[in-house]
């Protein structure tokens, strides 16, 4: 096992880390549909959130690795067949290359091994299976409107858990977005001709995940490539197959500082990696760099969660403060709010940590970003409320108002 001690030698594993995720160049994966595209397939996953606080997260992570991305590109990557919606650790959008690799947790619950709702009315699904195959595609909201009680169902339409249950274990899948709503049709209507529909092995799946974490994430764990997946027989074979990477020295073993452990690549800390820039990047609380908040907190000593869940009292940051990323550090956060109807962007709170790096580079990086972080939003003003360290207050307000 190799320790790691010095500060070089952690910089270069959050490189490595940095780089895994696109963050480090400007353009990792080209630009506009095919950047989108590649990014998806490279990162395996973007996750879909409904918070509409700030542009919502599917879009956010992708317009921090795309240049040139818009939020209609998702659509159209699954009207292509390039892209598919399902369940990672999540709801989220997932490179159809890597499908068969969503049917084992599909054929989990559609044969009861795994419950996504205990009593799924089987009567009303074949009707509506039966309806989509005559009528086609539908939506959620093309369903009666009756309800059952709050105590099941989340107080959902019989016909929409009907739906739901369909979709998850593989009967439907989505065809198109209209705005934020799903569109859904048969599997086998959806799915593109050449795609591998066969189901995988345990240990089939376990390399896969294995392969791809690697490929995004430069260092992984056992809990991080098994993140959020309770399949203890997959858990298994990850750890069996990491095992027998590290005896034929294809892996090697690390661990820093605070404890943690990672397996990287063999000779993976000697390859040339990417200097890092003078760039701040907002990054989303659901990005994938940071979405694993154990490994955010061992490898960057960045401690960071997400207080919209958080009664109002109790938060520090705020309801949606997003994590702010410069060189190879996570030094703050900010939390703010965009005004679709007067394009407005309000920034609440700001909040620097104390950083490595020098102030007047960051604040100069900091005014940048926003100035492309309003674009994104399509926002033509923004304001300040609140910062700490409060003697950047005025400097940064100055600074925000020569964009005007």
């Amino acid at each position: 096992m190799i320790k790691i001690k010095r500060s070089q030698e952690l910089a270069k594993l959050r490189r490595l880390a940095l780089a895994g995720q696109g963050l480090l160049h400007r353009q990792p994966f080209g630009q506009g549909l095919s950047g989108v595209r590649n990014a998806i397939e490279h990162l395996g996953y973007v996750q879909i959130d409904t918070i509409s606080v700030v542009e919502r997260a599917h879009h956010h992570v992708l317009q921090t690795r795309v240049p040139g991305f818009k939020p209609d590109m998702l659509n159209q990557l699954l009207l292509d067949g390039d892209i598919f919606e399902y369940w990672s650790h999540a709801a989220a959008f997932l490179p159809m290359v890597d499908f068969r690799f969503s049917l084992p947790y599909k054929q989990a619950i559609k044969s009861g091994q795994t419950h996504w709702y205990k009593s799924p009315d089987k009567k009303r699904m074949a009707e509506l299976l039966d309806r989509i195959r005559i009528d086609g595609p539908l939506r959620s909201r093309d369903l009666d409107s009756k309800r059952t009680t709050a105590k099941g169902w989340w107080d959902w339409k019989p016909a929409k858990k009907a739906l739901e249950q369909l979709y998850m274990q593989g009967d439907l899948m989505v065809c198109g977005r209209e705005g934020f709503q799903k569109v859904y049709d048969l599997t086998e209507r959806v799915i593109p001709s050449g795609v591998n529909t066969s189901q995988p092995s345990t240990e089939e799946f376990a390399q896969h995940l294995i392969e791809q974490q690697l490929r995004c994430h430069g260092l992984v764990s056992l809990k991080g490539i098994t993140y959020l997946r309770r399949n203890k027989a997959l858990k298994k074979a990850v750890e069996t197959l990491l095992n027998e990477g590290l005896a034929q020295g294809q892996l090697e073993q690390i661990k820093i500082n605070s404890g943690e452990g990672f397996f990287i690549e063999a000779g993976a800390l000697e390859k040339h990696l990417p200097r890092v820039s003078n760039r701040l990047k907002i990054l989303s609380p659901f990005d994938n760099a940071v979405i694993q908040r154990d490994r955010l907190k061992a490898l960057f000593n960045f401690d960071y969660k997400i207080e919209c869940y958080v009664p109002e009292a109790k938060r520090e940051y705020g309801y949606f403060c997003l994590p702010l990323l410069f060189r190879d550090e996570f030094i703050g956060r900010i939390d703010c709010k965009v005004h679709r109807k007067t394009q407005h962007l309000e920034i609440k709170y700001v909040h620097f940590e104390r950083h490595n790096s020098d102030e007047v580079l960051v604040v100069s990086a900091f005014i940048d970003a926003i100035k492309s972080f309003c674009q994104f939003q399509q926002c033509n003003r923004v304001t300040l409320n609140q910062v700490k360290p409060k003697y950047l207050t005025q400097r940064l307000r100055d600074s925000l108002k020569q964009m005007e």
